[in-house]
């Protein structure tokens, strides 16, 4: 048991998978001996439905953007006695905003000064994993995706995003600064992407689609009965475009497994992370995801339901159902959910933007997992947190 793990964003929808995985021990047992997760947000063991083992060490209230560097370093030190014993960092922090240039600048900042405080703190240090995303192959662009110079299926090897996007992105900035101040040292790093994350969070989240979809499939059934038809909530074209999802299980699993193994990865280049090596499309996952509710998944009519409005039209049902099954409260119309991206998401994605998953596979790494296996999880981990009946 000798690694030893430090997760930036926790209890986040991906970094919550992260630190289940090394508390259940994954790959295997005799292989961590710690795991550090640092939360923006108080967060207490028992809401975070985290295993209990004296292995995890929950750290709050870190603010990466609050004082001097030598301030940041210091608070990191008192909270983390055992900082210098860190092996691997896992860092999936993201301050969500709607003001580009600031969201940007923060990310950068934040990065870098977590980065220069670890590789200060812990001589252990032996690899560290930057979580970037689909948007490195402009898939946020919409309508305005590059398609002579970035083509489907996306590989790592694609160039960047050239300009006016290029700059617009802040992966490419905090890419390139690490790759300039790790050039030296002896520990490796990568950046992973995922495509839009499907994970369990513990908390009200800004974004969380899994979130989203297990309270709405949970309530359509409540209002129309079980068995009864569920019609596709985005367009035609988005039942039919091809993708990888990309739950939180499978990050962690993926990124874990390429971070144990240096000798199998290429320092500072990126990774494709999802559940499987070939795409698929909703014509498939909807009804498998209906199916775990009872429910009949259909496809897209003319005028596609909304999510979040038919959660707010039917609110007054989801609070009955809140009191009688002693559910959680606040997370159907959380006022930390971004409003509306859920129709953006099953509206707007309306391309093919599936991955080439043969660099990640090429590793060793070989497990793969279906659209109710990983979905399922999600939905079985938010009826034991009693946030879905």
């Amino acid at each position: 048991m000798s690694k030893s793990a430090l997760v930036f964003g926790a209890s986040g929808v991906t970094g919550w998978s992260f630190v289940n995985e090394i508390l259940n021990d994954y790959p295997q047992s005799q292989v961590w001996k710690r795991v550090h997760a640092l939360t923006n947000r108080p967060l207490s063991q028992e809401q975070s439905q985290w295993p209990k083992d004296q292995r995890l060490n929950i750290v709050s209230g870190i603010d990466l953007l609050q004082g001097s560097q030598e301030q940041l370093e210091s608070t990191i030190a008192e909270k983390i006695p055992d900082i210098a014993e860190v092996t691997h960092v896992y860092y999936l922090a993201y301050k969500a905003g709607t003001d580009v240039q600031k969201e940007l600048e923060e990310a950068v900042a934040m990065f870098q000064r977590s980065t220069l405080a670890i590789d200060k703190l812990s001589p252990e240090l032996e690899f560290l994993v930057l979580q970037t995303g689909a948007k490195m192959y402009g898939c946020h662009l919409l309508d305005n995706h590059p398609t002579d110079y970035l083509q489907v299926p996306h590989k790592e090897s694609q160039p960047r995003l050239k300009q006016p996007y290029h700059d617009l992105l802040f992966y490419h900035p905090q890419m390139d600064w690490l790759e300039d101040y790790a050039k030296d040292k002896k520990w490796s790093w990568i950046d992973t992407r995922p495509d839009i994350i499907i994970g369990f969070v513990p908390n009200q989240n800004f974004y969380s689609l899994g979130t989203v979809m297990g309270i709405y499939l949970a309530l359509w059934k409540e209002v129309h009965g079980s068995g009864s038809e569920a019609t596709f909530p985005g367009t035609q074209k988005s039942w039919v475009a091809l993708s990888n999802d990309s739950s939180s299980d499978m990050i962690a699993r993926q990124t874990i497994y390429l971070s144990l193994h240096p000798e199998q990865v290429t320092k500072g280049t990126g990774y494709n992370v999802a559940d499987a090596k070939e795409p698929s499309s909703w014509s498939k996952k909807w009804p498998a995801l209906c199916s775990y509710f009872g429910l009949i998944g259909t496809g897209p009519s003319d005028t596609p339901p909304e999510m979040r409005k038919f959660i707010k039209e039917n609110i007054g049902t989801w609070k009955k159902l809140e009191a009688e099954k002693g559910l959680q409260t606040g997370h159907a119309d959380s006022p930390l959910t971004f409003p509306g991206f859920e129709y953006f998401l099953m509206t707007q994605f309306d391309f093919d933007r599936q991955y080439d998953m043969t660099k990640t596979y090429a590793t060793g790494f070989n497990e793969e997992r279906d659209t109710l296996h990983a979905w399922g999880l999600v939905f079985d981990r938010m009826r034991k947190a009693k946030i879905i009946p």
